[in-house]
């Protein structure tokens, strides 16, 4: 059975014209329980995680004034979130969801987060509505515990995955790819294993050409034993974000093509959702309802 990370803290409510749809993290199950694709016994509630494998990620100065919401302005700013008690412990909780579908992929070839994908947040800050690097933090515990040895982070949403790529330079048991539009934010990037960037305007054909190309190589390089994909749907050429040109379809080959490669090289893979900013509600719903129809028809 797939297992599925969700909290209703993953909605926490942002003050009225906040930019950030924080209405997908309750929309989306509903689509898909309505559709037939999940059912409730599909969803488990992330269990606390201990602090200790937060700072196996985090400076522990950084993640101190974060929970006492001590954070200057600047920093605050950076973020893009009000700050609250209440917004570190969704935090929190997401990164719970994201080991423990991780944990849970390691038997059954694939495990998934309805939020996550928190790819900006650093060792020691938070940046582009991420406060703590979920995909970090889960790479680290599995190789802590030594449930696998070689991570692959395969990182799609349309935003380089900075904060990831920052936390795991230098490291030769993670390797980072990030696929991303190259004038976009952030406007300094770190450096991953792997950068390849897109021109504004980049349609599908091009977009899944490089992919295609790509992953073959990494494993070749690599021999990754586990994978974490950030499936951000902010590529859609109707993204107010993204500015991308993948269609609907487009995005539903780039996870069939990443999920087969995972299954057909026996990788367990964690998703996590990323970002996702089309003006139309539906499109962001129906963007990301897709990789989990993907995941039960390639794995159920």
């Amino acid at each position: 059975m797939l297992k599925v990370a969700w909290s209703e803290s993953y909605a926490h409510p942002l003050p009225f014209g906040h930019r950030f749809p924080m209405e997908k993290y309750s929309l989306l199950p509903e689509q898909l329980v309505y559709e037939g694709t999940l059912k409730e016994e599909n969803f488990f509630t992330p269990d606390f995680l201990e602090k200790k494998w937060i700072l196996n990620t985090h400076d522990s100065e950084y993640f101190n004034r974060l929970t006492t919401l001590e954070l200057s302005r600047a920093e605050i700013r950076a973020t893009g979130f009000p700050l609250s008690h209440e917004l570190v412990q969704r935090e929190i909780q997401i990164a719970a969801g994201s080991v423990q579908a991780a944990v849970y992929s390691l038997s059954h070839g694939i495990g998934m987060n309805v939020a996550g994908g928190t790819h900006h947040a650093f060792s020691n800050r938070g940046e582009g509505f991420c406060l703590l690097n979920d995909i970090a933090i889960t790479a680290n515990f599995l190789l802590e515990n030594r449930l696998v040895s070689r991570v692959l982070v395969v990182d799609l949403d349309v935003h380089q995955g900075n904060g990831t790529a920052e936390i795991f330079k230098g490291r030769g048991d993670v390797f980072t790819f990030s696929m991303h539009g190259e004038k976009n934010y952030p406007h300094r990037k770190e450096k991953s294993n792997l950068d390849i960037g897109f021109a504004d305007g980049t349609g599908d054909v091009v977009y899944l050409e490089k992919l295609n190309q790509t992953l073959p190589l990494i494993l070749k390089e690599f021999k990754p034993d586990f994978l974490i994909y950030q499936c951000g749907v902010d590529v859609l050429a109707s993204d107010q974000l993204g500015r991308l040109n993948i269609s609907p379809k487009g995005v539903k080959e780039r996870d069939k093509t990443v999920l087969t490669f995972a299954k057909s090289n026996h990788i367990p893979v964690m998703c996590c959702m990323g970002g996702g900013y089309s003006k139309q509600i539906k499109d962001i719903i129906d963007g990301h309802a897709q990789v989990f129809r993907l995941a039960q028809e390639l794995y159920f």
